[in-house]
C-alpha cells in the first residue's frame, strides 16, 4: 500500500482543529464501583487529518471515539468538534449534530440483514429526510460506487464478503457527507490483504478532504496514518497534538 504523508486540506469552515478533547475525563460507574476510563485527555485534530488511536486494550480508545461523536458524555472537560461545544447540546441536538457532520463505521459492519446494500446506505439519509426518495437513492448508489461497490446494490448482507459488509457500512457512514469519519477497529474483522484494500478506501475518502480518526490494533495500519496518538490507562502519552 502507498503511504500517505500528506494531510490534504478540507473544506470545514471551522479555524484550528476540527476536533478539541480538553482535559476530558471519563467515569463509568457500576453500582457502588468506579471505573475511570480516560484521565484528563487533550486531543486535537486538525481538519483532513488521518489520524490512529493506539493503546492496550482496554486503555480508553473507544470511549475517546465515543467522545468525539457525541455517544458518551464526559464526566469532565470540553469537547469541541466542527467549532460546537457537545457538552452544551440536549441529546436531541446532539443526533441533529451527528447526522449532519459525522459518519461511523464499525468493526462488525451493523447493517440491516433484511435490507439490500443500497437500503442500507439510505438509512442515515432516510433518517434524516434528505431529499427525495429518488435523490436519495442516488446518493446512495453513488457512495456504493465511491468504495468499488456499484454492481452489489440489490445484494443482501449474507450475499456479500466481510471486506464488502465493510465496505456498505463505509458507504453509509459517507452517506450524509460527512466532514468528519471515525471508525473503530474497521479492519479487526477482515483477513490481512481484505484490511488491506479496505484501508485503501479509507485513505481516498481522506485524500478527498475528510477528516478520519480510527482505532487499530495493527501497527502497519497505524503507520498509514498521517499521525498516531498512543493512549494507556486512560491517558495520552504520545502524538496528542497537531
Amino acid at each position: 500500500m502507498e503511504t500517505i504523508r500528506d494531510a490534504p486540506v478540507a473544506e470545514t469552515g471551522v479555524t484550528g482543529p476540527v476536533i478539541q478533547l480538553r482535559g476530558v475525563e471519563k467515569v463509568f460507574a457500576t453500582g457502588r464501583v468506579e471505573y475511570p476510563a480516560l484521565r484528563g485527555v487533550d486531543i486535537a485534530v486538525n481538519p483532513g487529518e488521518l489520524v490512529a488511536v493506539v493503546g492496550p486494550s482496554g486503555s480508553g480508545k473507544s470511549t475517546i471515539l465515543n467522545i468525539i461523536t457525541g455517544i458518551d458524555r464526559p464526566t469532565s472537560g470540553r469537547v469541541i468538534v466542527t467549532g460546537r461545544n457537545l457538552n452544551d447540546l440536549t441529546e436531541e441536538e446532539l443526533a441533529v449534530w451527528r447526522g449532519e457532520h459525522v459518519g461511523i463505521v464499525f468493526q462488525f459492519f451493523q447493517l440491516l440483514p433484511t435490507l439490500t446494500a443500497a437500503e442500507n446506505v439510505m438509512l442515515p439519509l432516510d433518517f434524516a429526510g434528505t431529499g427525495s426518495v429518488a435523490g436519495r437513492v442516488e446518493r446512495a448508489h453513488n457512495r456504493l460506487e465511491q468504495v468499488g461497490l456499484g454492481d452489489k446494490l440489490g445484494n443482501f448482507p449474507a450475499e456479500l464478503s466481510g471486506g464488502e459488509q465493510q465496505r456498505v457500512a463505509i458507504a453509509r457512514a459517507l452517506a450524509c457527507d460527512p466532514s468528519i469519519l471515525v471508525a473503530d477497529e474497521p479492519t479487526g474483522n477482515l483477513d490481512s490483504d481484505t484490511a488491506t484494500e479496505m484501508f485503501e478506501v479509507l485513505g481516498k475518502v481522506n485524500a478527498n478532504g475528510t477528516t478520519i480518526v480510527y482505532v487499530t490494533h495493527d501497527p502497519s495500519l497505524a503507520g498509514e496514518a498521517h499521525r498516531v496518538v498512543t493512549i494507556r490507562d486512560g491517558q495520552v502519552v504520545d502524538g496528542g497534538q497537531p
